[in-house]
């Protein structure tokens, strides 16, 4: 059986095959889940992924709020794999729950292609080439947001097929109640849905109308049923007036704080960050399809195009499920790249903004399984001859099995402990009762999953820069927090009482009432506020920096003794996909050993250091950028940087025992390897100029060796 006319069964004999196309339908979908489940769970990361995947589980472990718009449904769906699987980490649990949904959107997506054409290779190619690319692999095994919204996107277009399939009013009448339900439901996850949702409610709608079935009373019903959908946000008042989360997000329990969370204003309202810069809608179009041929190839694009052809050939009247779903594939497109606004030159930007595209390869996956359909159908009639049909299953076996071999060594997370690793590391590292200023999500969310949910370092207070700037910060999390004292309501530069009422405090005084703690800040300090300057400095600490008291004078040989080993990291430099959280944290653990020699260079670097420390301290760097260049054989290249110009400090001081051609050398060849990796380095051409300068001095000096 082909993809017919416009997609749907003919009329004739409709009944009859409705019935054996449901069950086996249901057959297959169960096989497809199974199949799918199995491959998930085989390759499920044992602990916390990175990005938001540390907060998403914290809020649900503590019955929190999320970050906007709140997620109350993965939210209160992942609390109950936590408390229901006797099994595995917090993280692991949720990690599961998150593959489950995977399969079930590929159960969901073969459940379509079958629908609609009868080929139960057009539903596999769907689902196996969808679920085990790249993109949806890795974001159906971690503890993400990405996995129930591709289940949603599943159901969303399943449920439209079985309407467009209903043989009576009352049948069509039950499954758009459904289907109004699972749309608002499908807005308590990921709101990128609600593109797909404009596009399928008024196709519903029509079609209603065209039968004749659509009235005043019917139309207040299925909003009635939509919703009800919606219900899971009344969790994001009633957690947040309980406030018993260690953490969570904004205060719901007023209108106003409720639509800021809902519309996800703190972020800005249609766009993906705030106040933040993105590329062309153009550049990201491009992107967008370049990552789709990646991510399914060029043929399954093909043949997605090619469902449509058919279409447009055979009957350009009446209205076609697969011009609808084409219609929401590219809405949703164009709309995503006008308001994605992130560079996504970044690797980690585009890291960010690939995964929306997961919801249009859902569908292009579907197109493409019609698309096979069709091709099929159109063969055997050509021919006059049923006999294709084992290629057409050998062509969806062959796409599937490619997808998993090529992808299988790379989504296979079983031994990926990196952000868990980096977070014990940060922690471990910490003296008893400290204080930590968290500042991004890396350190944020996998220190406050490991601290609340592992239940790791209790003496430690951990304390978010950018939320503190936040009204509702402290008001939430102050009772939460006793190990910490607060002179105010909020974090502000400009200290005085707000028209709110609320009292701000600066950095400085948070620094002054809480001065018999140990104050770190992971990762980097809040740029908006330099008032800690006044009586405070910054000394490196790993990843981390510790606040301290000016009058405390810096022993750099103590210092080093203490921070030398302050980590056991023993991943290999650059082993990571560069858009991963695994690279970033694998960046972060490298450049926390370089950190104080380069403080220790800074220092020598002041004008108001004495000759006899500035020979010294310019030696303890030099000592360590050796030490880590020559052990390492692979690291970051700015190291080679660094130690080049320390060797050149050195040798213009010449510290007793130094050998001034060792230097020179050293400087020329690090000098070099630089140049070699690092050819977007602004000062590339004032480099190379030193370097011929060098070298014409090295080569004056040994002259002058062998005379």
């Amino acid at each position: 059986m082909g993809l017919h006319g416009d997609g749907r069964v003919p009329a004739r004999g409709r009944a009859t095959q409705v019935g054996s196309w449901c069950s086996g339908g249901l057959c297959g979908s169960v096989a497809v889940f199974a199949a799918v489940a199995g491959v998930f769970t085989l390759t499920l990361p044992p602990s916390v992924p990175g990005g938001d995947s540390g907060e998403l589980i914290t809020a649900a472990h503590e019955l929190g709020v999320a970050h906007p718009p709140g997620y109350p449904l993965f939210t209160l769906v992942a609390k109950l794999a936590i408390k229901l699987l006797p099994f595995g980490s917090v993280a692991y649990r949720v990690n599961l729950l998150c593959g489950l949904f995977g399969a079930g959107a590929a159960s969901l997506l073969f459940f379509t292609v079958f629908r609609l054409s009868g080929s139960y290779a057009g539903g596999i190619l769907a689902a196996g080439v969808f679920s085990f690319s790249r993109l949806t692999w890795k974001w159906s095994i971690a503890a993400e947001v990405f996995s129930l919204n591709n289940l949603f996107v599943g159901l969303l277009m399943a449920l439209t097929v079985h309407f467009e399939e209903a043989a009576t009013a009352k049948e069509r009448s039950k499954i758009a109640k459904i289907g109004a339900f699972c749309c608002g439901l499908s807005l308590c996850n990921q709101h990128t849905i609600v593109l797909y949702v404009l596009c399928i409610i008024p196709w519903i709608l029509y079609r209603l109308l065209k039968e004749k079935e659509l009235s005043l009373g019917s139309l207040f019903k299925l909003s009635l049923y939509f919703s009800a959908g919606l219900l899971p946000y009344v969790y994001l008042p009633i957690s947040s007036y309980v406030n018993q989360a260690r953490w969570t997000w904004g205060d719901q329990t007023t209108l106003l704080g409720f639509l800021t969370h809902f519309l996800r204003e703190e972020y800005g309202t249609f766009s993906l960050a705030k106040s933040e810069i993105g590329s062309s809608m153009s550049k990201i179009l491009l992107s967008q399809v370049a990552n789709m041929r990646t991510e399914l190839s060029f043929n399954i694009q093909a043949l997605a195009v090619w469902a449509n052809i058919c279409l447009a050939r055979k009957d350009r009247q009446n209205p076609s499920l697969v011009w609808l779903f084409t219609g929401m594939f590219c809405i949703y497109s164009l709309f995503f790249a006008w308001r994605a606004n992130l560079d996504i030159s970044k690797p980690l930007f585009m890291g960010v903004v690939e995964r929306f595209w997961m919801q249009s390869n859902a569908v292009v996956a579907v197109l493409a399984g019609l698309g096979l359909a069709a091709l099929a159908s159109a063969s055997n009639r050509v021919l006059n001859t049923n006999g294709l049909q084992c290629l057409e299953w050998l062509s969806a076996t062959l796409f599937v099995i490619y997808q998993i071999s090529s992808n299988y060594s790379i989504c296979d997370q079983r031994t990926n402990y990196v952000i868990d690793k980096f977070a014990k590391n940060l922690l471990a590292s910490m003296p008893h009762d400290a204080i930590i200023l968290l500042r991004g999500d890396l350190p944020g969310n996998s220190l406050r999953y490991m601290h609340y949910c592992e239940g790791l370092r209790p003496d430690i207070s951990l304390v978010d820069q950018e939320m503190m700037t936040y009204e509702w910060y402290l008001p939430k999390m102050a009772k939460h927090l006793p190990g910490v004292s607060f002179p105010g309501n909020r974090w502000n530069p400009v200290e005085g009482i707000l028209p709110s009422g609320m009292v701000t405090f600066n950095l400085y005084h948070f620094l002054e009432i809480n001065k018999q703690k140990q104050i770190f800040v992971c990762i980097g300090i809040h740029e908006g506020d330099p008032t800690w300057k006044k009586n405070y400095s910054l000394w490196p600490w790993g990843s981390c920096d510790k606040l301290v008291p000016s009058e405390i004078v810096f022993n750099p040989e103590e210092w080093i003794k203490l921070t030398r080993n302050i980590y056991n990291w023993t991943e290999e430099y650059g082993w990571f996909e560069p858009t991963s959280w695994e690279s970033v944290a694998n960046e972060e653990m490298w450049q926390a050993r370089m950190k104080t020699p380069f403080f220790i260079f800074n220092l020598a670097e002041t004008v108001n250091v004495p000759s006899n420390m500035k020979v010294q301290l310019y030696t303890h760097a030099y000592d360590l950028y050796k030490e880590l260049v020559s052990l390492r054989k692979e690291h970051p290249v700015n190291w080679h940087k660094n130690y080049a110009i320390a060797c050149e400090r050195v040798l213009r001081l010449r510290p007793k025992g130094a050998d001034p051609e060792v230097l020179l050398s050293q400087t020329i060849r690090h000098f070099s390897l630089y140049t070699q990796k690092a050819r977007n380095d602004p000062q590339l051409a004032d480099i190379s100029l030193a370097l011929k300068h060098l070298r014409k001095e090295l080569q004056s000096l040994r002259n002058r060796k062998n005379v």
